[in-house]
């Protein structure tokens, strides 16, 4: 169904509204994919905080224009699926998690930080852990002394209720 010009007014604003929070931006090209791949894909990407978005160019190129994402506009050719997320590394996962069961999904392109990544660098950017993965081992680093302590301490304890 084609959008009038009101409609098309009100997706670029939607859409600038989201880049607008956004850290990154990936996009991949989905010639191919089933309805329900798609499905499964849009499942995922709204657990882990993702956008996912299938959008004509012309309009992503104007919802991107004047952002630190219009770097990604000449990339924006084909049938492209948007993802877009505040987290920087969430978009560049999702997509590449799902290209990993789905040949037909081929990642292309995205941006990070305003730097345009090509599709190594989309696949690098996915294989850094999340922010919750890393708080996660920084607290079992931070807790890891003190528990040997305690446990030195303890067998001290024990030692000397031995003795006595």
């Amino acid at each position: 169904m084609a959008l009038n010009l009101e409609g098309k007014k009100a997706v670029v604003s939607e859409v600038a509204q989201i880049v607008a929070k956004a850290q990154t931006m990936a996009v991949a090209e989905y010639r191919g994919v089933g309805v329900s791949a798609l499905t499964t894909l849009r499942k995922n990407a709204r657990e882990q905080g993702v956008h996912i978005q299938v959008l004509k160019n012309t309009l992503a190129r104007r919802a991107i224009e004047g952002t630190s994402f219009e770097s990604l506009s000449a990339e924006l050719t084909g049938p492209l699926i948007y993802g877009i997320s505040e987290d920087a590394v969430a978009a560049a996962k999702v997509l590449n998690d799902f290209a990993k069961t789905n040949d037909k999904l081929i990642l292309k392109a995205g941006v990070y930080n305003g730097k345009l990544l090509d599709q190594a660098g989309i696949k690098a950017l996915a294989s850094i852990p999340s922010r919750e993965e890393l708080l996660s081992k920084l607290a079992y680093v931070m807790k890891a002394p003190v528990a040997g302590m305690a446990r030195a301490l303890a067998a001290v304890a024990a030692q000397k209720s031995e003795a006595a």
